[in-house]
């Protein structure tokens, strides 16, 4: 008996026109549930190295946002690794990144740089932002801004500051201020902030830029001396202190943000409810309070916010570093 070719179908292939499509199906379905019913485990938030603003922000935040989601929230600190990591990482909303300016700064840094920070992050906030502070050691004869362009424009080449890194807003703001001022100043690099500080408290640099935060014990005992802070607007934490745009120097402006973020492909959905828990974390009085107590103010933007301040910055800090050479390590 002959069989035609035509009524022959292979097992295989009945079996995928079966059941391909139900499976198809199953997973969207499925796929549904999970983004409807999440978090179903423990979330994980990536950040930098301990001691530093992203990190304290992420500790700060965590417990109150492992509250709101019904899950644990863990802090893990994997310092610059924490970006690549997360930007890798499984696109399910377990996965977040605390960190400031290095995501979108780094490619103007480093060669060959891993991820692409507008592509291969999901914004969920712009969480805060930070003033910087213009500071000398006492000994050195300034008590203002003008007073220091005087005396750096008189000794160009002698006066240095600290830093913890090329890349760092302490850095970039300094380099800021060098281009918009014309003073040649000298760079000095630390392993951290902490490093950097106690330099400028013993004299081995005369000035830096930091954080108010981490600056404010040593302002308050004599130890550094404060002459402006970098923000638009003067600090809550030293209300006394000029900005440096009011201090001679219109429209510089130079503040440290920091946003919280998943990876690029994360479902929309996902990212609306990180977005409202994380919001909701930083909108706890005792948070804002604790913030605000070492110079952080909060700001909970949208993820759109975030991205604009990201964009506004690469093409600002962008050409600062270009200008000036700046290579990270």
């Amino acid at each position: 008996m002959k069989i035609s070719r035509k009524l022959v179908v292979s097992p295989i292939k009945f079996l995928a026109a079966r059941v391909f499509p139900f499976a198809i199906v199953f997973l969207q379905v499925a796929g549904g549930v999970s983004a409807q019913d999440y978090p179903t485990k423990p979330l994980r938030i990536m950040t930098a190295e301990p001691g530093g603003s992203p990190n304290l922000i992420s500790r700060i935040i965590a417990p109150g946002l492992g509250i709101s989601l019904g899950q644990q929230v863990i802090v893990d600190n994997r310092g610059i690794v924490a970006i690549e990591t997360v930007a890798k990482a499984a696109p399910d909303g377990y996965t977040l990144l605390i960190y400031g300016s290095s995501i979108w700064l780094m490619p103007f840094l480093r060669d060959n740089v891993a991820f692409d920070p507008l592509r291969d992050f999901a914004p969920i906030t712009l969480a805060v932002s930070a003033p910087n502070v213009l500071v000398v050691t006492p000994s050195l004869p300034v008590k203002s801004l003008k007073d220091l362009i005087a005396l750096a424009k008189a000794r160009p080449g002698e006066i240095n500051y600290g830093t913890s890194s090329p890349g760092a807003t302490s850095s970039l703001a300094m380099e800021l201020l060098k281009v918009m001022v014309k003073i040649n100043v000298v760079r000095i690099n630390y392993k951290g902030t902490g490093p950097a500080l106690t330099a400028a408290i013993s004299g081995e640099v005369q000035m830096m830029i930091p954080t108010a935060g981490g600056v404010a014990p040593h302002l308050k005992s004599g130890r550094l001396r404060g002459l402006a802070v970098t923000s638009v607007q003067p600090s809550a934490l030293f209300p006394a202190l000029p900005t440096v745009a009011t201090s001679g120097l219109p429209g510089y402006e130079s503040v440290a943000i920091y946003g919280v973020f998943v990876p690029g492909k994360t479902p929309a959905t996902i990212v609306n409810r990180l977005h409202q828990e994380v919001v909701r974390a930083l909108s706890a009085e005792d948070v804002k309070t604790r913030l605000l107590s070492v110079g952080i103010e909060v700001v909970a933007g949208s993820p759109d916010t975030m991205t604009a301040a990201m964009k506004s910055e690469m093409i600002r800090m962008g050409k600062v570093i270009r200008d000036a050479g700046i290579r990270g390590d």
